[in-house]
């Protein structure tokens, strides 16, 4: 049985006329480029917070497309050469040119970041039609083999020894800052992986491949991603069919039935194994209790079951925005909503009890294209699946005596995205980088591989000086751009933790705080000058220093974030209340309407009314409707707030201590504040209770850190702060 292998001559042509790869041999650097991008970009991260991880991966691709484009048209400066096309890449195309369109007449920004992501996956898959020959298939599997073992390395540190150094949110995520975006990518590898197995003749080495294999198994169910698990599920079903399809052809088909029976149980005692090792990851058993990675990955899988996951569960929040995205492609379904615009027009389209936006993205990549790009994005989908079709088709129709060499890799790609296709449904890979770029260079395999599709365009020298020119130009563009991301990202994230140090702290308002508030607000400012489209990280910082009462500063950033997203109801009612509270009640009374039009029963606007009431000399009402939602069970921290200022304002201390109380039990991690509001109420005035303000002053104390529990002693009265003294030690 001979090897699944093939050689290339220097002009290009193959030895075997069976053969559909005809790349030319010079673009070796170009193949190596790409497979290095698969095997980096996952692997690395960044290890503090100050830049998010798919930024560094976004970065990281972009520079490797340009590295490769160079070294794509370097070596035909002089003399030209036949560049491949391929009808699918007018898909890429016609979205690129939509985005470019969506600039003059939707969101100028967002639509701008929509054409570089469709110019970059283009890219990508031009260049890997164009390079991935044959024999650097092998090199590209291996790459994007290596890549997923070092980002589930990473992941399983993390799962088993809460290894902290990547910055991330939901753990295990590896290098993806969440683990619902690693597990998407390394579902969509493992086709991949096991192609290897078919080329690796050494019984050595396909073991170690086979272990590696399960090691990437058990880190997927680590990840707990239901998606990907069922995504998992169906290629153990799939998987054996392909694999048995193209026995002829796999380099170890020699082996004897022991042989393969020793692989697979090789396979299945690895991801036993070490799929029954505990977690330590105090932030995994927060949210899973304790366990493994085997009954992670079933009592997730069977969580899909439960009746409770489409009532309160993840699936129900997701099921309301793409509930809304329907209602917004049936409003848009021409020319949708503009490339990117679907988080600026989603609150339109909203359930009227929705508060805020749930997201960034619909959580399902069709529905947002249909919600974005119109008819053009039905266009596109059909194509695209109908084009997958046609390939997976045309491979069942082939007989054993008719197989291509090429048809395995075909095999492999297509599976690689039917797995990028299902998890598409519940997640947004499309937009993340590392997924992306393998998304684009598994197309660009099939393209490689397909006769019938390809056309030869011959490009003289000049062109290639120009696209070289050209590419030079935009690698200038991409450093600036980048330079600019990375001084933005982290302006505005140490801004948000500085503020919420401060807000933490129990005493934002302490003199020695002076200064690190006025260096936020210039970091922030900074960070805002630099792009005032930055949605994600700003309003953490408003809603930090509201707390602390510099309204002014909060309403400046909640305006900055409104005047790139206009319809958000919540920094709507914000910048409402942050003009009350300067006296501004014309400007509140503006922002209050906008919000009432678009959603006039979302709870943000419910303390707002009860805020205007009070300031237009109503507040016998205000209190009255505040004390009845709170003895209603209506707890919302705005509602707090202003139902505790009202019961200070007007000496009704029953409401303001029913505010306190229902706050304190809604938010016990910032129930300090409450402890010694309560606890100043109780030590004086009608409310007077000397054992209730010891009580109050005590849980203050015990609810702050060590560090800052001199702090907090000077903030209780004298009289109390002795008898605490006394009894505590700091």
């Amino acid at each position: 049985m001979k090897p699944f292998a093939l050689s290339l001559s220097k002009g290009g042509s193959t030895s075997s006329p069976r053969t559909v790869f005809h790349i030319n041999a010079n673009q070796y650097w170009t193949a190596l480029l790409l497979s290095l991008m698969l095997l980096l970009v996952p692997a690395v991260g960044v290890p503090h917070e100050e830049l998010l991880q798919d930024t560094l991966k976004s970065i990281g691709v972009g520079f490797f497309a340009l590295a490769a484009t160079f070294a794509f048209f370097w070596p035909c400066r002089k003399t030209g050469f036949a560049l491949r096309l391929h009808a699918l890449l007018v898909l890429p195309l016609a979205l690129l040119l939509y985005a470019l369109g969506s600039m003059l007449w939707s969101h100028t920004y967002l639509a701008g970041v929509e054409a570089v992501r469709w110019f970059v996956f283009g890219l990508l898959v031009l260049l890997g039609m164009n390079s991935l020959s044959q024999p650097r298939v092998g090199m590209l599997a291996w790459c994007v083999h290596l890549g997923a073992v070092l980002a589930a390395l990473w992941a399983a540190l993390q799962f088993w020894l809460d290894w902290p150094f990547f910055a991330q949110g939901p753990n295990p995520a590896s290098t993806f800052i969440n683990r619902n975006f690693f597990a998407e990518f390394l579902v969509c590898t493992l086709p991949f992986s096991v192609l290897l197995l078919t080329r690796v003749q050494d019984k050595a080495s396909v073991f170690l491949l086979t272990f590696s294999i399960g090691f990437n198994v058990v880190a997927l169910m680590m990840s707990g991603t239901r998606s990907a698990l069922v995504g998992l599920q169906l290629l153990l079903l799939l998987m054996p069919a392909v694999l048995w399809r193209y026995r002829q052809r796999w380099a170890s088909g020699v082996w004897r039935p022991w042989q393969v029976a020793a692989l697979i149980g090789l396979f299945c005692a690895s991801v036993l194994s070490l799929g029954s090792l505990e977690t330590h990851n105090a932030n995994v058993q927060r949210d899973f209790g304790p366990g493994n990675a085997l009954n992670r990955a079933f009592s997730r899988t069977l969580s899909i079951t439960l009746a409770d996951e489409y009532r309160t569960g993840s699936f129900s929040v997701r099921a309301q925005m793409w509930l809304a995205t329907t209602r917004m492609i049936a409003a848009h379904p021409l020319a949708g909503v503009g490339a990117g615009a679907w988080e600026v027009q989603i609150p339109l389209y909203q359930d009227a009890s929705t508060q805020v936006e749930n997201d960034y993205y619909a959580h399902n990549e069709p529905l947002q294209l249909l919600a974005e790009y119109g008819l053009l994005g039905w266009l596109v989908l059909l194509l695209l699946v109908g084009y997958l079709s046609r390939c997976a088709v045309q491979l069942w129709a082939e007989r054993l005596d008719t197989q291509q060499d090429s048809s395995p890799v075909r095999a492999f790609a297509l599976l690689s995205l039917l797995m990028l296709l299902l998890v598409s449904n519940a997640g947004f890979p499309w937009r993340m980088a590392s997924t992306g770029a393998l998304f684009a260079l598994s197309l660009g395999l099939l393209c490689a591989t397909d006769r019938q599709l390809v056309r030869v365009l011959t490009l003289r020298s000049n062109l290639c000086i120009a696209a070289l020119c050209g590419t030079a130009i935009a690698s200038g563009l991409a450093l600036y751009m980048a330079q600019q991301a990375i001084e933005c990202e982290a302006k505005l994230v140490r801004a948000a933790k500085m503020a919420l140090s401060i807000s933490l702290s129990g005493v934002p308002n302490d003199p020695r705080w002076a200064q690190d508030k006025h260096e936020l607000l210039l970091l922030l400012q900074q960070g805002v000058a630099i792009n005032p489209h930055y949605r994600k990280l700003t309003p953490i910082t408003a809603d930090a220093v509201a707390s602390w009462g510099d309204w002014k500063s909060a309403t400046w950033i909640w305006e900055s974030v409104l005047a790139s997203r206009p319809h958000v109801v919540v920094l709507l009612a914000n910048a409402a209340r942050g003009h009350l509270h300067a006296g501004n009640l014309t400007a509140a009374q503006n922002y209050m309407a906008r919000a009432q039009k678009i959603q006039p029963t979302a709870p943000a606007l419910t303390s707002l009314r009860i805020m205007l009431l009070s300031r237009t000399a109503h507040e016998q009402e205000a209190m009255q409707q505040a004390q009845t939602l709170l003895q209603g069970g209506f707890i919302d921290h705005d509602l707090v707030q202003v139902a505790y200022f009202l019961g200070i304002q007007q000496q009704q201390p029953e409401l303001a201590i029913l505010a306190l109380q229902k706050g304190i039990q809604a938010w016990p991690n910032r129930a300090l504040d409450g402890w010694l509001k309560l606890g100043d109420i109780y030590s004086a005035g009608a409310a007077y209770d000397a054992q209730l303000a010891s009580n109050a002053y005590t849980q203050a104390l015990k609810a702050t850190a060590p560090a800052l529990q001199n702090l907090v002693l000077a903030r209780i009265p004298a009289i109390y702060r002795q008898q605490l003294e006394s009894t505590h030690n700091p």
